[in-house]
């Protein structure tokens, strides 16, 4: 894997949610609709690079080029950054349940659906290890057990 491609893919991969916001799939929006949103998106960001032709067009083509290589997932890159992006939604989904304080008031177990939606879809042998072990630690904790 090249390290230094993956965070620059990885900064640039949620810069299309910042603008059409993070898109779940308990949003009722279809997978093609999001892509639609968040590729307008990042052709609108991408376009405000070039715009003043203050000489950016080099950057333009790297962030598009990064964020579609993201998207169509196959690289090793790709595959590790969807794999850490899924892996940042089960460990916050593990503290909100753990605090009580998600949206919904979620309490022990009650983000089932952001565990269920990532189970078997890993890409990575590290992406498997650590969603194991968050996964542990929070059986653990909806058993009472201190999982430190």
């Amino acid at each position: 894997v090249d390290r230094d491609r993956a965070i620059r893919m990885a900064l640039v991969h949620d810069l299309a949610e910042c603008v059409v916001g993070d898109i779940t799939p308990n949003d009722g929006v279809s997978d093609e609709e999001k892509r639609r949103r968040e590729r307008a998106a990042m052709r609108d960001f991408c376009d405000g690079l070039t715009r003043d032709g203050d000489g950016l067009a080099h950057v333009a083509r790297d962030v598009e080029a990064l964020w579609e290589e993201y998207e169509l997932g196959e690289s090793a890159e790709a595959k590790l950054v969807k794999d850490m992006d899924k892996l940042e939604m089960i460990m916050q989904a593990h503290e909100y349940e753990g605090d009580g304080e998600d949206a919904g008031g979620a309490k022990r177990g009650g983000l089932e659906e952001f565990f269920t939606s990532t189970a078997g879809k890993w890409r990575t042998t590290i992406g498997e290890e650590c969603a194991g072990e968050i996964v542990r630690r929070r059986d653990a904790a909806m058993d009472g057990v201190d999982s430190r």
